[in-house]
Formats: structure tokens, sequence, C-alpha cells
């Protein structure tokens, strides 16, 4: 079972190349399991016992299944993120170089492992929005194939690509897109090509280097998955496999892939927006019920955020806590930071690790070293907005930020499972100090 569900993830992960395209996977997923779409700037008419879902900025997305018996009712959410460390490509991209080189001009986005880049076939995907009549249309774009590479220096010209070289993203890492025959223009010329538009008709694009190097399942017991973009959409996907099939009748269960966490979560679509606390207003109101109904449904609410976590690297144990690591296959983890980078507390992390041992799935733990410091995630962030018992949670993996990164083969399974028992609970605060679960 395990295999199996590793393999459906690797199959989303290879349709994913960028945050767009996780997103509208996801949106075609919920709408042939039943969902209903909600736009955004359109009336909200709900009805009790059906699905729904909205997307923003066509990278973020919001589902919820309503329950049939909301008389005393919560939300219950699990976040996660749609983007992963990448190289977009800016708006004027072409460079040529002393006429026998075209190169494309790229800025980081987000902080990745930049020699992971170096020396590898790379595609090219993201959106390009296109003018047809007085409509402004986005249009997903995947150039699927072998298209540019960034190559490294010879270690003959540069002696010092052993002891610790520091690449230079304006000059080390401008992907080559073509060479003499190649002119300023063509590569709008294939954007153009592979979306059958005319290159006048493309106003803006939002364009990413993606690495081609196929998913694998790998290792002498085959332990291990490698791709890209593990960190989140590892998270993301098991998020949508629970949401189809846990419910619960007394609570909403709500679904919210973020975007932009990796450059800090401040866009209208990241965390820091108000698109959950949006969405769940609207539901409140739209189902009719009152302010007073949301502030109660919000006191016995429960979030996980899952964002993917640190694994015992096998060469440099010493970087991780002696008592706070974690492993590969070996359980979810579960994180907590004594200055409150992650949202865990006595109260979440109580409640999870009930969820967990109904699911009968393995935890974790895991704390920085005290002298290092950690990224931060979606819990915290999300909670200045709409303040709620939130759990901060990942899969241990290896490389996190490498343009391919690893992690373990039972690991996705068992988020899925601890996902999907959430979203069979109903959490209700009953007394002071008192948070009850029921099924």
């Amino acid at each position: 079972m395990y295999k199996e569900v590793s393999q459906g993830l690797l199959d989303f992960l290879k349709k994913s190349p960028t945050a767009f395209h996780a997103i509208e996977n996801i949106r075609q997923t919920l709408k042939e399991n039943g969902f209903i779409e909600l736009l955004e700037g359109s009336h909200w008419h709900l009805e009790s016992g059906k699905n729904y879902f909205t997307t923003r900025n066509d990278s973020s997305i919001i589902a919820f299944k309503i329950g049939n018996d909301l008389s005393s009712y919560s939300y219950n959410i699990v976040a996660a993120h749609s983007d992963s460390p990448s190289y977009k490509l800016k708006e004027n991209c072409e460079i040529q170089s002393d006429k026998h080189y075209l190169k494309l001009n790229t800025e980081g986005y987000g902080g990745m492992i930049d020699s992971t880049w170096l020396d590898r076939p790379l595609g090219i995907a993201g959106r390009v929005l296109v003018k047809e009549g007085d409509s402004f249309i986005s249009k997903l774009l995947t150039i699927d194939k072998d298209l540019v590479l960034i190559p490294n220096v010879a270690i003959h010209m540069n002696r010092d690509i052993n002891n610790g070289f520091a690449f230079n993203k304006q000059v080390d890492l401008l992907p080559l897109f073509g060479g003499k025959d190649t002119k300023p223009g063509d590569f709008m010329k294939l954007v153009a090509k592979e979306l059958n538009v005319s290159t006048d008709d493309i106003y803006g694009h939002d364009l990413f280097l993606y690495n081609r190097q196929p998913a694998s399942i790998w290792g002498a017991n085959e332990e291990f998955i490698s791709s890209g973009h593990l960190d989140d959409l590892q998270c993301a996907y098991s998020a949508l496999q629970a949401i189809l099939k846990g419910s619960q009748d007394k609570s909403i269960d709500v679904m919210v892939i973020f975007d932009n966490e990796e450059v800090g979560s401040g866009t209208k679509q990241g965390a820091d927006s108000t698109f959950l606390y949006d969405v769940l207003q609207r539901v409140n109101t739209a189902l009719g019920k009152s302010a007073e109904d949301f502030y109660q449904a919000v006191a016995s609410s429960f979030m996980i955020s899952a964002d993917n976590a640190h694994a015992v690297h096998p060469n440099h144990p010493e970087h991780t806590d002696k008592t706070n690591c974690t492993y590969m296959n070996e359980g979810i983890v579960v994180k907590a930071h004594a200055g409150q980078k992650y949202c865990s507390d006595a109260v979440s992390v109580a409640l999870f690790k009930g969820f967990a041992q109904k699911a009968n799935v393995p935890l974790q733990y895991f704390a920085n070293r005290s002298d290092k410091n950690g990224g931060s995630t979606l819990g915290n962030i999300s909670q200045a907005h709409i303040s709620l018992n939130s759990v901060d949670v990942g899969l241990p993996q290896l490389a996190m930020h490498s343009s391919y990164e690893t992690a373990g083969i039972k690991d996705t399974y068992y988020m899925i499972e601890v996902m999907t028992e959430l979203y069979n609970s109903h959490i209700e605060e009953t007394a002071a100090h008192t948070l009850t679960v029921t099924k």
C-alpha cells in the first residue's frame, strides 16, 4: 500500500512543475469528485451536505465539505503550500552573449540549493496571460522538453569550486537557451507557438525553471522516493487525498493550499493574506449563521499546518538536535519551537497525538538545535488572521530546497491517514480547559 500511495504522489508531482499546475490538478480532481467551484467574485449559495472549492490567483485553493448537522459546528482545517524554490524568468528575459549564445535572465524564487540546478536538463513552465478580445485569460504552459541548462565552469577554470564556492545568481545561474542561430525574440515565439497564439496577444507571464529528472522510488528495499517539489506538494497531495476520504456531519472540513510560503507568504494568495478568513466567514454567512456562531465555531476548530521537515542527514547528524530528531519512514514529524516559529503547543500537540493514535500512525518530534535558526511555516502566519488551535507537522526529508529532494515511501500514507482522522472528527469546547473530540 505504501508503494501504491507513493506512486500516486509521484504521478501528481510529474504533472505539477509549478504552483499553478499543482492547483489546477487539485481543482480538476475536486471537480471529478463532485466538488462545486465557486468564484470569489460571485454570490455564494451554499447547502449543507455539499462540497465546494474556490481558488485565488490560480495558485491557491480552499476546498470545504459542509456537514448535515451544524447545530454546534467547528472547522477541521488542513493547510499546506503549493510553491517550491526555483528560478523565475524576468519580463524581458533574453540576453544575447557575444552573438554566440542566447541566455535567459532569471531571478531566484525562495531559498534554493543553487548547485543542484546546474548541469541538468531543465524545462520551463507556469502561466501566461493572453488577451482575447476584451478578456485576459490565464493559460497554463509546460514546455515539455529538455529546453535549457545551466552549465558549470570547468574545474580547470574555477579551482575553488570544491572549496565553498559562492554562486552569483546574476552571473553563474542564468540558463543557456540557444546558440548562434538563436535570436532575441525566439523564446517568446516558442511560448506563443506552444499556446497557439500570437506573440502580440501575450500580455504577461509567470514562468519558472523546473528540474526534468524523473521522480523515482529507490533504495535497497525501495524505501525512498525522490523528486522535485516534495516540499511541500507531498503534504498538499496528502491533504487532497484526505479531504476526499474524510467526512463529519457536525463539522466543516477545510483544505487550504496557500502559495508563496517560500517567499514569506505576504501576498493576496499567501498564508499572510485574508484568504482563509474570507472563505470561513463567507461560508458561515452563506449558511445563515450569525457572527456569534462564527466565533463559537472558531473556538472549537483545529488546524493541521503541514510543511515538510528535516530528517537526520546520514553524513551530517550533527546538524540536528540530539533528542528531537527525525527519520524517514518512522512517522509524522511534530514541530515545536520555544520562540514560536511553529504554532504547536501542549493543547494542539495533545489533540494531534490523539488523532495519530486513532489512525495507528507513528509520530516523531522535531526541534532545532538551540544554536541554529530554522525556517518558518504556515501555522503562525495564518493565525495572525484567524486564531484557532493549530499544530505544525511535516514529513521528514533530505535535501530540502534542492531541485531533487528525498523522502520516505511510507510517510505519505501516514499523513493521509492522520489528516483523514481529523476530517472524520468533531471537536467542541465543552468546558473551561476542555476540548472534546468525537467521531
